[in-house]
């Protein structure tokens, strides 16, 4: 009995001491693979030498055109380089829209910097009056309802200087579908970066053809226009334009590195792939699609073997519609394995992160603070400041608009970058290469972490919570002007 009593003792002076050692253990294999992490993409990145070779070789990837599907093959194939076994097409049906021509006279005088924007019909000819709608909000439209019916609206993509503190801008489809529910016959739609730089992307909030013309004018242009508008001058623009549309077919690619342990649940990473064809997307989203791409090289380079299942995603139709995550989402749920995605993580247009976004899930702030530390602890130029706002607009929009918790990159680019987006000018010369070495090392050390937490705090919202989640997040107007509103009253 003493001798039993004696070992009881012995177990409560030696199992504290024992838990205490194996925490500390895992506390420094984690540190160790964040180090491991860290070292392997400072030595032998290729994000930046991937993204030459794809703005160079292929171009940009405009959905359903020969070059996107030249990038759907070439990220398969580098995956599967990489030592990737389980890597996929996730093929799709989608609508796809590419421009050819556009022809814009101001008073009978030919415009040469004017580009079309996207889900513009495939032919039009309208030649009416210009209005000036500055903003292009709704306050803008119903202060002018009498007025804009039967014109063409000019309005400015930003929010324009000397506007009232604190109005909220909207996306240039919503500002379009505003133009087409006043009536108006056309929009021109004036850029806000000066130096004749010209904008597209879609101008349709569901992915479908509009009904009214839709183009982007230079900064310049714009401001002269709204000058001479101001001053009194009558305008009359005639826009004549043709595209094309039609069904073709387009392919996600998924790579899966598997789990260790958790084997049916799943963090997606993704990004999509696709770019509009004005230039080569080298920003949009080329850093973040090379970024995805050297983070599975990391992890393959390490022989990693997540706590959780990590998918790679590259995301095809982004620019036309989020239709290539939509699909995605669909057919998860189909098979009903929606429920199994853990975590979503998008990276678009964004990189060198200070922190990341956990979109609304305050549960969450205080592990990715935690993950920070680990992360500050390997590199102290990490800052570690974490933002909790939802937004839409990005393939993270899918999976949040069925309740899965999502995260994205708080950015840290230079102010330029973002100019040229969807631009004539987003080519390489653009990009960063130690910017694109940190995303790579900070998004690759966050997702390790969050793949590998025990308990993951955020979960899968239901239907009436994730609509109470949009709600707060202020996200119902605009989803309601983009159709996407689906809870009714």
């Amino acid at each position: 009995m003493k001798n039993t009593q004696k070992t009881i003792k012995l177990l409560f002076f030696i199992l504290p001491i024992f838990l205490i050692i194996s925490c500390d253990t895992n506390q420094k294999e984690d540190q160790n693979v964040l180090s491991a992490i860290n070292q392997e993409v400072q030595k032998n990145s290729e994000a930046y030498s991937t993204l030459e070779k794809m703005t160079t070789e292929i171009g940009h990837r405009l959905t359903g055109s020969e070059n996107g599907a030249e990038a759907e093959e070439y990220t398969y194939e580098l995956f599967k380089s990489y030592g990737y076994e389980d890597v996929e097409y996730h093929e799709f049906e989608v609508e796809a829209w590419a421009r050819d021509s556009v022809h814009l006279e101001i008073n009978n005088e030919e415009v040469e910097e004017v580009v079309s924007l996207g889900h513009s019909p495939v032919t039009a000819d309208v030649e009416h009056e210009v209005i000036d709608v500055n903003n292009g909000l709704r306050a803008d439209f119903d202060s002018l309802k009498n007025e804009v019916k039967g014109k063409i609206a000019l309005v400015y993509i930003g929010i324009l200087d000397g506007s009232p503190e604190g109005l909220k801008n909207i996306h240039r489809s919503e500002k379009t579908a505003l133009a087409i529910e006043y009536g108006a016959k056309g929009i021109i739609i004036t850029n806000q970066v000066p130096g004749g730089v010209l904008l597209t992307g879609t101008a349709s909030v569901t992915g479908s053809l509009i009904d009214i013309p839709a183009i982007c004018i230079s900064y310049e242009k714009g401001m002269e226009l709204k000058n001479q508008l101001k001053e009194g001058e009558k305008i009359v623009s005639h826009i004549q334009m043709s595209n094309t549309s039609e069904m073709i077919k387009s392919r996600n690619v998924i790579a899966t590195l598997p789990a260790k342990e958790k084997t049916e649940e799943n963090i997606i990473i993704g990004g999509h792939l696709d770019s509009w064809d004005l230039s080569t997307g080298a920003i949009d989203n080329g850093i973040g699609i090379a970024a995805i791409l050297d983070i599975a090289r990391t992890y393959k380079a390490l022989d990693l073997q997540p706590k959780r299942n990590i998918k790679f995603v590259m995301f095809m139709g982004e620019e036309q519609g989020l239709l290539g995550s939509k699909e995605m989402v669909k057919m998860l749920a189909d098979k009903d394995e929606l429920g199994n995605v853990a975590y979503m993580m998008n990276i678009d247009m964004s990189g060198n992160p200070k922190g990341f976004n956990s979109t609304g899930r305050e549960e969450m702030m205080p592990v990715f603070d935690a993950i920070g530390d680990k992360i500050k602890a390997v590199d102290s130029s990490y800052e570690n400041s974490n933002a909790n706002r939802a937004g839409l607009h990005s393939d993270h929009q899918s999976f949040m608009m069925e309740g899965v918790p999502v995260v994205g990159l708080v950015g840290n680019l230079e102010r330029k970058v973002y100019s040229y987006y969807h631009s004539n000018g987003d080519d390489f010369d653009l990009v960063n290469e130690e910017h694109l070495k940190n995303t790579v090392r900070f998004g690759g050390m966050f997702l390790w972490e969050l793949a590998n937490q025990e308990e993951i705090p955020a979960k899968k919202l239901d239907f009436e919570q994730t609509k109470q989640f949009l709600i707060e997040q202020g996200l119902r107007e605009e989803l309601e002007l983009g159709n996407e509103w689906k809870w009714g009253e």
